[in-house]
């Protein structure tokens, strides 16, 4: 299992693309396997990882995830292909649905049938990120055309999917998954089972299963998780995180949050490993002290994570 982390705005307030810079260069000087961006209501994402990446060498870097309703794949091939050949291939393009409250209430399009949406998405923009030419319609949109963007390979396609069609959908259709707000009990019962079976009946290789969590470590976990009950309570109310938090079995974020001393945290990223996760996405949170102790406790497990997993050599605590 490798271990990326969240930078740009998830990792704190960014006052310029310097910060972003300095971001990515120490998470690349620490070992970490991946920088991934969220596209939230600032930084546009693709852009700020074709600029970083083109001043960081070495570490991959993805987008976790980019919303397909304000962007035509034929544009979002684009955008991702042209950063594929800024960044050297090293990205790797998550996508999602978002939530109906933002795609409705604040971009006015439709959520109806998002599975639909998603699959008919996928059903263009895979074709179009590996050069083919594409003759497409659906019941929500269409496609045609092909593009060419010289020095980028087809960049791997992760998508956020959580409940039972989306995860099937993103089996046959893409190379994985990005979750969030999902335990490990659930990562192993529900979400590796069922991308892993799709993937294998649509004939694809073992899906990618990168997953997100909140991670601090800390002395004081109670204080750290009412914290957490604070900053991700919204997470809470939201359809597809609720669901995955009912599946685990727990009252919120907070519940689900890793949260510890360094041996404990070891211990919870661990488990994520013996669920079946390929990539854990550590989005580090707490006081500047806590996050600084968390940098170093999770760059310690990017560069022993190699080979981590079940069956493989487990992490010192």
């Amino acid at each position: 299992m490798r271990v990326g982390v969240a930078v740009g705005e998830l990792a704190g307030k960014v006052e310029g693309l310097d910060d972003v810079v300095g971001q990515v260069e120490a998470a690349a000087a620490a070992g970490f396997a991946t920088a991934w961006w969220a596209q939230l209501f600032g930084w546009d994402a693709l852009t700020t990882i074709a600029v970083v990446g083109s001043r960081v060498p070495g570490i991959a870097l993805g987008t976790a995830v980019v919303p397909t309703y304000p962007r035509h794949p034929m544009m979002l091939a684009s955008q991702a292909l042209t950063v594929q050949a800024a960044v050297g291939n090293r990205l790797t393009l998550g996508i999602g649905l978002s939530h109906k409250i933002v795609i409705e209430g604040l971009f006015g399009y439709s959520f109806e049938k998002p599975a639909r949406h998603m699959r008919e998405y996928l059903s263009a923009l895979g074709p179009l990120l590996r050069g083919e030419s594409v003759s497409y319609q659906g019941e929500t949109l269409k496609a045609v055309g092909t593009l060419a963007v010289p020095g980028a390979d087809t960049p791997p396609v992760i998508v956020a999917a959580l409940g039972p069609a989306m995860l099937k959908i993103a089996g046959e259709l893409a190379d994985g998954t990005v979750t969030w707000m999902t335990g490990p009990a659930t990562v192993a019962d529900h979400v590796v089972p069922t991308i892993t079976k799709a993937a294998a009946a649509a004939r694809r290789p073992d899906p990618r299963v990168v997953v997100g969590l909140p991670v601090c470590v800390t002395a004081d976990e109670a204080g750290v998780r009412e914290l957490a009950t604070r900053q991700f309570s919204m997470y809470g109310t939201l359809p597809s995180y609720r669901a995955m938090l009912d599946r685990e079995g727990v009252d919120g974020p907070q519940d689900i949050a890793i949260v510890g001393d360094e041996a404990s945290v070891t211990s919870q990223i661990q488990r994520l490993a013996d669920a079946g996760a390929t990539e854990f996405l550590a989005t580090p949170f707490g006081s500047a002290e806590d996050r600084a102790r968390t940098f170093e406790l999770l760059a310690a497990v990017a560069r022993a994570a190699v080979g981590l997993g079940a069956g493989g050599p487990e992490l010192d605590e």
